[in-house]
């Protein structure tokens, strides 16, 4: 993503407690539930999980519109 500093990791836990401040993304999973989360000016994101539903947590995933001056995320629950 052209100009958006973006840290992936497994699991919310593993996120650095100082986090650079040119980190604008931050994508985990681990925890399949679905999240959108506004820290300041950067966005944490969790898709949940567009799989087999685990642990009663809805199945999901999640978009991301990206633009150059912003970021819009949507959640999309797949099934009822």
């Amino acid at each position: 993503m052209t100009g958006w500093q973006t840290l992936l990791v497994h699991d919310i836990a593993d996120v650095p407690a100082l986090l650079d401040d040119s980190v604008k993304l931050v994508v985990t999973g681990h925890s399949h539930k679905p999240l959108i989360d506004w820290r300041g000016d950067t966005l944490y994101l969790n898709p949940g999980s567009a799989g087999r539903r685990r642990f009663k947590l809805p199945v999901t995933l999640a978009l991301l519109e990206v633009g150059a001056d912003s970021m819009e995320p949507t959640l999309v629950q797949l099934v009822d």
